[in-house]
């Protein structure tokens, strides 16, 4: 148990029977009445925010979430099977677990399970990763002065907006956390 002085950004709790991570909190303290600690807390299995406020002092449950490095294997229909790098124990994920993070991971890419109690939650992705362009139209000549960009189909699948100098084959970095283009690799 901890106090809702303890509070700091990222800290996972559980409240109501659900896992949430503290995204941002205030300590209150009116000139009248208690204080009081307003928060924002994101549920790390639906992914929604919360807005709650609780008393200064008041106990809530910390969760304790593992961390395990797996390792993606291959993609067979909507599955995902991955890897346990230490125990060589391999599992499935469905795309519905993964959400929209399933467009960043390609075959031999690690990264690591969020489980609480058993239960996977989330998957942790680094800030960046590297993909090819599969599918993109032809830069011409001369537009890169002028700024812009292009639509680029990558190798996983996800449609990303690049500047006009981009060509099939390219290998990019990708921002996970936007999804967006940052620089060639």
């Amino acid at each position: 148990m901890i106090t809702t002085n303890d509070f700091q950004t990222g800290l996972t709790i559980e409240v109501e029977g659900e896992i949430y991570t503290v995204v941002d909190f205030q300590h209150v303290k009116p000139g009248k009445g208690a204080a009081f600690v307003r928060s924002k807390l994101r549920n790390l299995r639906t992914g929604t925010i919360m807005e709650k406020t609780f008393r200064a002092g008041e106990k809530v449950n910390k969760a304790h979430l593992e961390r395990k490095e797996v390792e993606f294997l291959y993609k067979a229909d909507d599955e995902f099977y991955i890897m346990d790098v230490e125990t060589y124990d391999q599992l499935a994920l469905n795309e519905k677990q993964l959400g929209e993070k399933a467009k960043f991971i390609k075959e031999n890419q690690r990264f690591n399970l969020l489980v609480f109690q058993e239960e996977i939650i989330d998957i942790d992705l680094p800030h960046t990763v590297e993909l090819e362009v599969s599918n993109t139209e032809p830069g011409v000549k001369g537009d890169t002065a002028a700024g812009g960009s292009k639509p680029a189909t990558l190798e996983t699948g996800l449609v990303v907006q690049v500047p006009f100098f981009i060509n099939e084959g390219d290998v990019l970095r990708i921002d996970t956390r936007s999804g967006s283009y940052i620089e060639r690799a």
